[in-house]
């Protein structure tokens, strides 16, 4: 199934589920839960881990996360788009816990795929941030993906840069100025 079937397929049932549909709701997390299992077992594959135990526990934490979650769904957006970020979020969570780095998932995966048709304002937006990143010192723009990106926490982002935390909670601010500025510069508002 295309990633446009699906999301054309799970959209209407978790719009029922926020609507109180219990059915509806069933058989989104079953379907949901087909393509998560997939793609965190590929993932867990590439971080060394391929135990399907392991992926079936993430699993359980990621449908628990939607469920708690639901309420911060944008029916704007893709449901897939969302119920990815939740399951990517959960893995690098794992990996962290159980003592694996999760520098080595890539940070747009499959991300793209799940945002949905291609918006020309989004792109260009995106393209624009990767810009602002770009312009940045490597060391602040690796504190920033850290932080901002990948759910570290600042004293873990000070510690892999070998910085003390209110050096590195200063030069993610200025970073963050620095692309604020770049930002505006372009026309662009951060959001």
């Amino acid at each position: 199934m295309s990633l446009q079937e699906l999301e054309t397929q799970l959209r209407p049932l978790f719009l029922a589920a926020l609507a109180g549909d219990a059915a509806a709701y069933r058989l989104f997390l079953d379907t949901i839960s087909t393509r998560l299992r997939g793609y965190l077992r590929q993932m867990l594959a590439r971080a060394g881990r391929t135990d399907a135990s392991e992926a079936e526990d993430v699993l359980q934490e990621t449908l628990l996360a939607l469920h708690l979650s639901r309420h911060t769904y944008d029916p704007a957006s893709p449901v897939t788009a969302w119920a990815h970020a939740i399951a990517r979020y959960k893995l690098v969570d794992h990996l962290r816990r159980s003592g694996r780095h999760a520098d080595a998932l890539p940070l747009e995966d499959e991300a793209h795929q799940y945002a949905g048709p291609a918006d020309s304002a989004a792109s260009e937006a995106r393209l624009d941030l990767t810009r602002a990143m770009a312009a940045l010192p490597e060391r602040t723009r690796s504190l920033i993906d850290r932080v901002k990106l990948q759910g570290a926490t600042v004293a873990e982002a000070a510690q892999a840069a070998g910085m003390t935390e209110t050096a590195a909670k200063v030069a993610i601010h200025r970073g963050l100025q620095a692309m604020a500025k770049f930002l505006s510069r372009r026309g662009t508002r951060p959001g």
